[in-house]
């Protein structure tokens, strides 16, 4: 009840920010980020189009990949409309395709780009059941798989990066407190749903791809810290935006609930604020594999702590990104391992 009321009134935590913080008051102390380059995913519409506005106001190159470039050009050009100086990039991008991935990576790669940070934003709600390309549930496959390997391919150039210019990489996972909604064994849940739709379960399988996106951070921080690696890899749940809930279906019950639930939900500019804060702000400098809500570190779930699970996904992310196909297929049929 009492971290309720502090979200309702907006209470500042000890980065001094909170709940009714915005993407531009988080980066007003932040440093010069015209020598940064970033990539965001996600930035044609929502939180990451504000979180791209942002960071374009406050001078950082932006590369904004996209499924639809047509959507892309035109945040661009709100963005340029509002910063005539800004820098940015637009390149194709699918995240439900291995292969899109894996060509964004050399293109990019062929503009001779520095990387400083990359924040990975986008996500979807499948409301229907669908397999991707490479035979992964879709949700899955667009909000957790694309990034892990998107990442991975990345992230030679990001500690190129950080080494050559002494500025500490960032990369920003973005999830969602509905990571908790999962229980169970993540890998043989997502093997059912990606063979068929009898137990596909649409928020179960966003919640799956949610703490996906958590055990990601967890393991890859510890995996850098190994590494020696001057990058650091946070996760953030941004909130939920305020929207209007049941389009097609009017009246006064469905007015009234919206009135009552609009009290807990964000505007954009609030919702893109935990993201800014922690890809930009110099309190959060080596600091790495931990969760962020409202602008204030945060526990996660139970299962989006372990080590173990973490680890686990890990391991069959490297054969699904790998083999593909038969990737998932493999994995679920060898032993588990662990570390």
């Amino acid at each position: 009840m009492l971290e309720t009321v502090k979200y309702l009134i907006g209470s500042r935590g000890a980065s001094g920010f909170g709940s009714k913080s915005t993407a531009e008051e988080v980066t007003e102390t932040c440093p010069d980020l015209r020598p940064i380059t970033a990539i965001i995913t996600g930035a044609t519409s929502g939180i990451g189009a504000e979180t791209a506005r942002v960071l374009a106001k406050r001078g950082a190159r932006l590369v904004i990949p996209a499924r639809n470039l047509k959507a892309a050009a035109e945040a661009k050009a709100r963005i340029v409309s509002e910063f005539p100086n800004s820098e940015i990039v637009i390149m194709a991008l699918d995240l439900s395709s291995l292969s899109s991935v894996r060509k964004f990576v050399l293109d990019f790669e062929s503009l001779d780009l520095p990387l400083n940070l990359l924040i990975n934003n986008a996500g979807r709600f499948a409301h229907h059941h669908a397999i991707s390309e490479d035979g992964i549930e879709m949700t899955f496959a667009t909000n957790y798989l694309g990034h892990f390997l998107l990442t991975k391919l990345l992230l030679n150039k990001m500690m190129e990066t950080a080494k050559q210019s002494g500025v500490q990489g960032r990369i920003v996972n973005v999830s969602s407190s509905i990571n908790g909604w999962f229980s169970g064994d993540m890998i043989r849940y997502l093997g059912q749903i990606s063979r068929s739709k009898s137990q596909y379960d649409a928020t179960l399988a966003y919640a799956l791809s949610k703490l996906a996106n958590v055990l990601h951070t967890k393991e890859l921080a510890q995996r850098l810290k190994e590494m020696g690696a001057n990058v650091t890899v946070n996760c953030v749940h941004p909130g939920i935006v305020r929207t209007r809930l049941t389009r097609e279906r009017e009246g006064f019950i469905t007015d009234l609930f919206f009135i009552l639930a609009s009290k807990l939900l964000k505007t954009i500019p609030q919702a893109a604020s935990t993201t800014c804060y922690v890809a930009t702000h110099p309190r959060l400098e080596n600091v790495s594999g931990k969760y962020f809500a409202d602008c204030n570190e945060t526990w996660t779930s139970k299962l989006g702590s372990d080590s173990i699970e973490a680890s686990k996904l890990w391991t069959a992310s490297e054969i699904m990104v790998s083999e593909i196909k038969k990737g998932l297929e493999t994995y679920t049929n060898r032993p588990t391992e662990r570390k």
